[in-house]
């Protein structure tokens, strides 16, 4: 089954700044618990592993009661998998990217991490590379000449000649 298409781009960098289509609606945010793993499932260690890598996930700390009842579903589904069916890969696949399981999931659902927006705000506005390495300089090598680096000639390819037609 295909994936949702490409990453979205940084929309400070889009070309066209239209309004979304549809619009957003705010609702009241309630933090939901991270319910335990029920009791009465025999559950494979790595299905148990993955539920407590799930806890400590930063986006985890978003997540309502309702993202850690499907989350719960999941497990389920991850627990199978586990046991050997094959066959729910897909499914868990879909289900794990909605909450942003990987690098992919997390630009796609335009979740960022608060490190690299101050990281990208510490960098200066503009700051081209030449006026970052423009004073770099070469040194001599070993014969102790330093030979001057020349951009490489731009080849401009043929127009193609079209006989006109008879």
């Amino acid at each position: 089954m295909a994936g949702r298409g490409p990453a979205p781009k940084d929309p400070g960098k889009r070309a066209r700044r239209n309004a979304d289509p549809v619009p957003t609606t705010t609702i009241r945010f309630e933090r939901g618990e991270q319910p335990d793993l029920p009791g009465d499932y025999l559950w494979p260690e790595q299905t148990r592993v993955w539920w407590a890598n799930w806890s400590r996930a930063p986006q985890a700390e978003h997540f309502m009661q309702t993202d850690w009842d499907f989350l719960l579903d999941t497990a389920l589904i991850h627990a199978e998998l586990w046991a050997g069916n094959a066959a729910v890969a897909g499914e868990l696949r879909l289900r794990v990217s909605k909450v942003g399981s990987t690098a992919e999931d997390r630009a796609r659902l335009r979740i960022s991490f608060a490190e690299a927006d101050e990281r990208d705000a510490a960098r200066p506005a503009g700051s081209a590379a030449r006026e970052r390495y423009g004073s770099l300089r070469a040194v001599a090598g070993e014969g102790g000449s330093v030979t001057p680096i020349k951009a490489a000639p731009v080849k401009r390819a043929a127009a193609r000649r079209t006989k006109p037609a008879e």
